[in-house]
């Protein structure tokens, strides 16, 4: 997969039932939020991830996030995920299969340097974590020296806020709470999931 092709915004859940995940899912079809990372410390998570590409990977992308072993990844990759999120940086080793899968890398980073670390190392894209700490001007400050990157703001990103990270060199997203409120989903109310879904629609600009 292109990274060209890659959706703008990554719905993050973590911690979710398949049930809830499946809810999620299912209201995000043909929507412009139509990437979802089920995270590694997620019940069942194997199952659920299986589960939910088989139900929806022609409609979404489907990821698996908190990837910190090659462990991890190989499982995630073995039961249908297309990209694979890091709260850390990820080595070689893992960046080289996720290439060789034809699997999207998302490792983080923090520092300029450990960006670049992870440019020269392959990753696809860099997610830059917890992006709320460093700010929106971080994105335009670091790719001044370091050219053009392709960057993933995840951490305190929500409808308020996203389009500053994007006009200020970002070029994705990746948000768990920002969009959805976490009883909504642990009771699979569609109704108020599909609000959210359109409320946070509204506030970028596509």
């Amino acid at each position: 997969m292109q990274i060209t092709n890659f959706p703008k915004v990554t719905v993050i859940l973590r911690g979710y039932t398949y049930e809830q995940v499946r809810a999620v899912a299912k209201n995000l079809v043909g929507t412009k939020l139509n990437a979802i990372e089920i995270t590694m410390n997620s019940p069942d998570v194997l199952e659920t991830i299986r589960k939910i590409t088989e139900e929806f990977g022609e409609s979404l992308y489907v990821g698996a996030g908190t990837i910190r072993t090659m462990e991890e990844a190989k499982q995630a990759i073995s039961v249908g995920a297309r990209f694979l999120l890091s709260p850390i940086m990820l080595s070689e080793e893992i960046l080289n299969y996720c290439k060789e899968n034809d699997v999207i890398s998302v490792p983080a980073a923090f520092s300029p340097s450990e960006v670049q670390k992870m440019v020269d190392l392959g990753a696809d894209i860099i997610k830059i974590f917890p992006a709320s700490c460093l700010g929106s001007k971080y994105f335009s400050d670091i790719q001044a020296p370091l050219g053009k990157i392709p960057l993933m703001a995840v951490g305190g990103i929500h409808g308020s806020n996203v389009q500053e990270y994007l006009n200020a060199g970002a070029s994705f997203v990746g948000i768990a709470s920002g969009i959805f409120q976490k009883e909504h989903i642990q009771q699979c109310q569609e109704e108020e999931l599909k609000k959210a879904i359109q409320n946070f629609e509204a506030k970028v600009v596509w």
